[in-house]
């Protein structure tokens, strides 16, 4: 859809503020009840569209995150969903009419459902900024095949830390997992994977406090003052949800700042939704978020029958 021809009088039943899953989920359901809505994200696929494989997705064995975002763009084109690359940068309520205010427009709806997911966790130490996109990233599945056959190490210990070792493992000639705690959280089922790949060590209780390099990284610095010899630097560990606007709003948000939602996907605010890894529910899932997405389009649609007119 071309941003020049939205017309900024329109007031839309529902604006979906995201590109990931739980905003097209979201909007899956919106157009199925015959809603007048518009999807405005920053970058469609969300960060499930960096994932290397998704297995966990009811119906679907084995996956990439891209290929899955792919298959979302269908189901949303099947249904002539409009979709807008555009940010959000405020959001005003007048009466009950909500404003949107983006770079480029000004949009206006009866409802909202923010699903603005959120951001990588940077670990601020020498040398990260310095280097980023020069051995320093964020997306083993963007970057890992520019690593082939050398010494790469991932920094964290979740799941989705292991997840990216066993991705750069395809490329790399070594992957180290350093994580500051005794013992990995991944599932299970990618536990078994790490300590079986000949390629993958994890060195555990150890800390990270410097990235080192000239043109591009070639080293790292411990706490305990070691220099470490690596090409690459894969930084995992958590995310910071991308909750700005519904703060400025006045939505409430926990210690976290992820926005707290009910059962109904309500916000404090009525009218204002959330789902995905913005809200606060605490399991970050593609499926999860595309729920909560989908219970976001029933409250809305219902609120609307109840405060509108028709």
């Amino acid at each position: 859809m071309n941003i020049d021809n939205v017309d900024e009088k329109r007031v839309h039943d529902i604006i979906i503020i995201g590109g990931g899953s739980a905003a097209i989920g979201c909007a899956i359901y919106a157009a199925r009840f015959g809603m007048d809505l518009l999807v405005i994200g920053k970058m469609f696929g969300g960060m499930i569209a960096t994932t290397h494989l998704v297995e966990n997705y009811p119906g679907i064995t084995s996956i990439s995150g891209s290929e899955l975002m792919e298959m979302f763009k269908q189901h949303m084109n099947s249904l002539d969903i409009p979709y807008i690359m555009d940010e959000i940068i405020k959001i005003r309520k007048s009466k009950k009419i909500f404003s949107l205010e983006s770079l480029f427009k000004e949009y206006k709806a009866k409802t909202i459902c923010i699903a603005t997911g959120s951001e990588r966790k940077k670990l601020n130490i020498p040398g990260e900024k310095e280097f980023e996109g020069r051995g320093v990233s964020y997306c083993a599945t963007c970057d890992g095949p520019f690593f082939k056959n050398k010494i790469v190490c991932v920094i964290g210990g979740s799941d989705a830390a292991a997840k990216e070792a066993l991705f750069l493992s395809q490329h790399a000639k070594k992957v180290y997992i350093i994580y500051r705690g005794k013992e990995i959280k991944a599932e299970p089922i990618n536990k078994k994977r790490i300590l079986e790949n000949e390629k993958i060590e994890i060195i555990y209780n150890t800390e990270i406090v410097e990235i080192i390099g000239n043109s591009s990284v070639n080293s790292i610095k411990f706490k305990n003052g070691e220099k470490f010899p690596v090409d690459g630097v894969f930084v995992e560990i958590g995310s910071i949800p991308n909750s700005k606007i519904a703060i400025d709003l006045g939505v409430k948000v926990n210690n976290k700042n992820e926005i707290i939602i009910n059962r109904r996907s309500e916000t404090n605010i009525p009218g204002i939704y959330a789902a995905g890894d913005v809200a606060d529910a605490p399991y970050k899932q593609a499926i999860t978020g595309v729920a909560e997405g989908v219970i976001a389009a029933y409250s809305a649609f219902n609120y609307i029958k109840n405060n509108f007119s028709q």
